[in-house]
């Protein structure tokens, strides 16, 4: 096809290509108050002029399905309010303009972290490119807060990057998985979410032959995962708790319903501080606040307390303090500190 062998001849790979023409098809749309009509469009967007009209036809179609599974509010509207038989095409700016966004300093601090913990190159990139973002904006972060904390998270499993991909598309997968006993089994998945826990990776989804939600070990794919359908054909569950799923499918106990009492420093701690109860008429410290906080997780609870360091003390229950001592003792035995 010509305009393959231009984009070859001067470097620019297919998937840049489209990219750009998906670019210049949203630019078109955004800087227009009439809905545009295929013709004008075809003119305004150089990759839809060098084809034919049926070229042109299909890639349009496929371009409207990409930036509708992208999120982009596209419109289809009559371009005479008289006359209804050639429909236009235009993006609504109010629509697709993005929420003034504010984040409190313990959230942007959390946001550094977070982008500085995948030491993977293909995540490294676009993590410190959302910090830019952020600074170009005039966001100050905070980092004192977390200072000498460095997570790594390492992603060894040659499945990651296509079942990555394929969770934020929405894109249904098959793969090789080889089982707990041994045998290995062809699956078709709808992934819905990829999880750490417990030092591995795991992907959630809606298992199509067995047509249940089943968790995946990523270390047991064999091979590397296809995709086996178009982004964005199936919606994932809005209660999806890929953890629970997981903890589940682990053998763990399930959630319950208890609340454990806290004792937090003030303006710390935001996010056990959301999901908290005030105790009225408790005699807290000064600068500090007793709360009950939900505890349907112990050992989870446990590690979200540790990382808040001494701005949190647990008062109860006792089980919630040994699991946080525990960890805290094996934390100063591997920096090679004594029994305390």
């Amino acid at each position: 096809m010509p305009i393959m062998a231009k984009k070859a001849s001067t470097g620019v790979s297919p998937a840049t290509a489209k990219t750009e023409r998906l670019l210049n098809l949203v630019i078109a749309l955004l800087h227009t108050r009439q809905p545009l009509s295929k013709a004008k469009l075809r003119q305004a967007v150089p990759d839809y002029a060098a084809g034919s009209v049926e070229a042109f036809e299909r890639m349009f179609e496929r371009d409207k399905d990409e930036l509708r599974a992208l999120g982009i509010p596209l419109r289809t509207e009559p371009i005479d309010a008289f006359f209804d038989d050639e429909p236009g095409y235009r993006i609504d700016q109010r629509e697709y303009a993005l929420p003034e966004i504010d984040f409190a300093p313990d959230e942007l601090a959390v946001l550094g972290l977070a982008a500085r913990s995948w030491s993977q190159a293909s995540l490294a990139g676009p993590a410190a490119q959302a910090l830019r973002k952020l600074d170009a904006a005039g966001v100050v972060r905070d980092e004192s807060s977390v200072a000498g904390i460095e997570p790594l998270l390492h992603t060894p499993d040659p499945a990651f990057e296509p079942v990555r991909d394929a969770v934020l598309t929405r894109t249904p997968l098959t793969f090789d998985y080889r089982g707990g006993s041994g045998d290995l089994a062809h699956r078709r998945v709808q992934p819905w979410g990829l999880t750490s826990w417990h030092g591995r990776w795991y992907l959630t989804g809606h298992d199509l032959d067995r047509e249940a939600p089943r968790v995946f070990r990523l270390d047991r794919v064999v091979g590397t995962p296809q995709g086996a359908g178009r982004a964005g054909e199936y919606a994932v569950p809005e209660d999806l708790d890929t953890l629970a799923m997981i903890r589940r499918s682990a053998g763990e106990e399930p959630p319950t319903d208890r609340t454990a009492r806290l004792l937090l420093r003030d303006g710390t701690a935001a996010s056990l501080r959301r999901r908290a109860t005030p105790v009225t008429g408790s005699d807290a410290p000064e600068g500090w606040r007793l709360l009950d906080v939900p505890a349907d997780s112990l050992p989870r609870l446990a590690r979200e307390v540790c990382a808040a360091g001494a701005d949190v003390r647990v008062v109860d229950p006792p089980e919630l303090a040994e699991l946080v001592a525990e960890r805290l003792r094996a934390v100063v035995a591997s920096h090679g500190g004594g029994e305390g």
